[in-house]
């Protein structure tokens, strides 16, 4: 017959109450026999010895079986309590499972979302870099006292939407700022750590990357109080003078500085400063990349001369640590360019600029990107003196180089786009698109650097009145851009394009190279 473990149980400690009642009475009789003892006759006694062996024996039994009897009562409470613990765990599994699922699905959507930011804020970037170029551009004129025609004006205007010359001046760790123009950037730029010294710890990583999706979709809300809480966690467990702390004290002060909370990322870069000098001494990569962002900081704010010594002694650490030669070095020397820019240095912008190139073109060769960013900003320098020869050359340089670095060297059948511009200046016509301005929709890397120079060089021309050469060049900038092709159409054009080269000496074409240049330095 079957019977429950609650049956078993319950009879259990009826079989112990039972035990128990017998021992008792055992007891008793035991005692009451002993008793006898002492009166019995010498026949008796043995007998009475006899049956209180015979009772100590079964008193023995009779505690071996409650014993046991209450081993089964513990074991069956203690496997009660094991099934309880289970039951919990299995219930913490199955909603471990479903926020796991739910964290899975939330993180491709924030992804998701955080490529379409990126893209907006490509095109975003550029409009403000353009809209700022012209304004400076309009000031340059106003301060000479020429007053642009009605047509520029309006050319002006419509050219507000395109990219600037890029003088950012960027920080490190976590993000690229832009203290030059002193235009907020995203924390979504932050994702820029390749070649650096001091990269983000392995363990912060993902906070670090989760941190910069939140801020770069302006959700502050949930970037902050997630910044704040990693802080504290880290300060329990390492003590507020690691350079884990430092980190997110400087991840903290950069989502700060995109809110415009200036006076609160100052104190937290400051505090970063200070423990990453202690813990790995003053000339420390990290160190340098702190002070960087704090010249971002002071830039930002307009305060150039407090921003200048911070950068120079950053710039100070990578040459010693580095060597003098360094592509970061460079960089370095890029970002004390513009601060000096900002406060009219130009001999020393000069100087820094020119050391740059130098630095570029030996370590990366004269066809990395950076060279092309460096003359870029030289040629700013340029134009913001009056230079405009010299901003000139370095411009149709960049556009040159291009060109002979996807279709080979410069002939009459080979021209650059800047020479056709200037061609149609001299004929008065303007050529079809199609026989110039395919070149932009075939080349190998889509530049917002070359593109750049393309209207800043537009932009020039319109000031030395060249306004049919300037229309050329923004016009091709304006429809490359908005021909975007997909692999296959781009290897079709680009048969199309090759077969005019060869048959017609009026068609020309050239390179731009892919990435835009990054001026951050190293973190």
């Amino acid at each position: 017959m079957n019977r429950s473990q609650e049956d078993v149980i319950q009879n259990t400690r009826t079989v112990i109450q039972g035990l128990d009642a017998l021992r008792n009475e055992h007891n008793s009789v035991l005692n009451d026999l002993l008793s006898s003892l002492t009166i019995a006759q010498p026949t008796d006694c043995k007998l009475a010895e006899e049956k209180s062996v015979l009772l100590k024996k079964s008193l023995e039994m009779i505690e071996l079986g409650i014993g046991e009897a209450q081993m089964m009562v513990y074991l069956h409470q203690h496997l009660q309590n094991i099934d309880a613990e289970k039951q919990k765990l299995r219930a913490q599994v199955k909603r471990l499972c479903e926020e796991n699922a739910w964290l899975r699905d939330e993180l491709a959507s924030v992804q998701r979302q955080l490529q379409e930011a990126v893209q907006k804020i490509e095109v975003l970037e550029q409009q403000k870099a353009h809209s700022d170029f012209m304004a400076e551009i309009r000031k340059i004129e106003q301060d000479a006292g020429v007053t642009p025609s009605p047509g520029e004006e309006k050319k002006s205007s419509e050219e507000d939407s395109a990219s600037k010359l890029d003088t950012t001046f960027p920080d490190e760790d976590d993000d690229q700022g832009h203290p030059d123009a002193m235009s907020p950037s995203g924390v979504s730029n932050t994702s820029s750590m390749g070649g650096s010294l001091y990269d983000v710890p392995a363990r912060l990583r993902t906070l670090h990357n989760l941190v910069i999706q939140y801020a770069s979709q302006g959700r502050y809300e949930v970037a902050v109080p997630l910044c704040k809480q990693a802080l504290e966690d880290l300060e329990k467990t390492s003590g507020h003078n690691h350079p884990d702390v430092a980190t997110m004290l400087n991840i903290l002060a950069l989502v700060y500085r995109d809110q415009n909370k200036f006076r609160e990322a100052g104190q937290l870069l400051n505090d970063a400063l200070a423990i990453r000098e202690k813990t790995l001494g003053p000339d420390h990569p990290a160190v340098a990349a702190t002070l960087n962002n704090l010249a971002v900081l002071y830039g930002k704010r307009g305060k150039y001369k407090e921003a200048e010594p911070l950068c120079k002694r950053a710039l100070e650490i990578r040459e010693k640590v580095l060597g003098k030669d360094h592509p970061d070095v460079a960089k370095q020397l890029n970002n004390l360019a513009l601060l000096c820019q900002n406060q009219g240095k130009y001999d020393e912008v000069e100087q820094y600029y020119q050391r740059a190139l130098e630095i570029y073109i030996k370590a990366l060769g004269p066809d990395d990107p950076n060279v092309a960013k460096t003359k870029n900003n030289l040629a700013s320098a340029y134009l913001k003196q009056g230079k405009y020869k010299a901003a000139e050359a370095l411009y149709k340089e960049v556009l040159t180089r291009a060109h002979e670095k996807e279709f080979g060297k410069v002939t009459e059948q080979n021209k650059p786009i800047w020479m056709h511009a200037e061609e149609v200046t001299k004929e008065g016509s303007q050529a079809a698109y199609g026989d110039y301005g395919g070149w932009h929709r075939v080349a190998k890397m889509d530049s917002p650097t070359v593109t750049t120079t393309l209207k800043n060089l537009g932009a020039l021309y319109r000031r030395q009145g060249k306004y049919e050469a300037a229309e050329t060049l923004e016009d091709y900038a304006v429809r490359a851009k908005k021909d975007t092709l997909d692999p296959h159409q781009h290897l079709r054009l680009a048969e199309v394009l090759g077969a005019e080269k060869a048959n017609s000496p009026e068609s020309s074409s050239v390179s731009l190279q892919p990435p835009e240049v990054s001026m951050n330095c190293p973190r």
